[in-house]
């Protein structure tokens, strides 16, 4: 979903067919939303503020690979990639989500969730190769390095894109009859599943995309260990 899977690299440097390289859909699960920090208040209701402005946080962290060709250094992703399921990968995106959240009673009896504020922060783990690489084999991984980090920056769009969504639909919401916003805060925690599953959905499309043979994911792959 998140990031994609490595395959176990050959023995030896050798050129590649195209099947050879195939990297498999790999899946994780979902990171839970955490905890909303909720607080109900008490009447009178106060006037619905706008809603504040937010920005995601947005950080790389990387790890170490090594090598003096393309593909000692496929080799040495494999070898120190970030875990996934049933092998390494060679990049992952994972994120932090919290809410603080206010729900007011309102003097009808009813409750409207007046404010609904995201703090996201977007974790991008990628391979790092040493700065020493021979100039011909340095401009092959940047642009291996460029290619994989704009795979996925796609997947931290679509989270991005996803709290937004549950922000808007958040802001606003009201339950009638729910005098200790109870109800009301059901409504919210039914919907959240479904964007949390539309971005799933999205995220599986896009890797079966640049995933599959001839994708672009798959092409960065070749041109990173394939000799010229």
């Amino acid at each position: 979903m998140l990031h994609f899977r490595f395959p176990a690299p050959p023995a030896a440097p050798i050129l590649l067919a195209l099947s050879a390289l195939v990297p498999a859909l790999a899946l994780i699960a979902l990171a839970p939303v955490a905890s909303a920090q909720e607080q109900a208040s008490a009447f009178p209701p106060a006037p619905r503020p706008p809603a504040q402005a937010w920005q995601p946080v947005e950080q790389v962290k990387t790890y170490a690979v090594s090598g003096s060709s393309g593909m000692a250094l496929y080799q040495s992703i494999g070898e120190r990639g970030p875990s996934a399921g049933l092998g390494a990968a060679i990049a992952h995106t994972a994120f932090k989500l919290t809410w603080t959240r206010d729900y007011r009673p309102q003097p009808d009896g009813s409750c409207t969730l007046a404010i609904a504020r995201p703090k996201l922060i977007v974790t991008y783990t990628m391979p790092k190769a040493s700065k020493d690489l021979p100039a011909g084999l340095r401009e092959k991984w940047q642009r291996f390095i460029t290619g994989v980090e704009k795979h996925e920056r796609v997947h931290g769009d679509q989270i991005i894109n996803m709290v937004r969504g549950i922000e808007a639909f958040s802001i606003g919401l009201n339950a009638p009859d729910d005098p200790q916003c109870q109800k009301v805060r059901a409504r919210l925690q039914a919907r959240l599943k479904g964007f949390s599953d539309e971005r799933v959905r999205q995220s599986r499309d896009y890797d079966k995309v640049e995933l599959t043979e001839g994708g672009a994911v798959h092409q960065l792959i070749l041109a990173l260990v394939n000799e010229p």
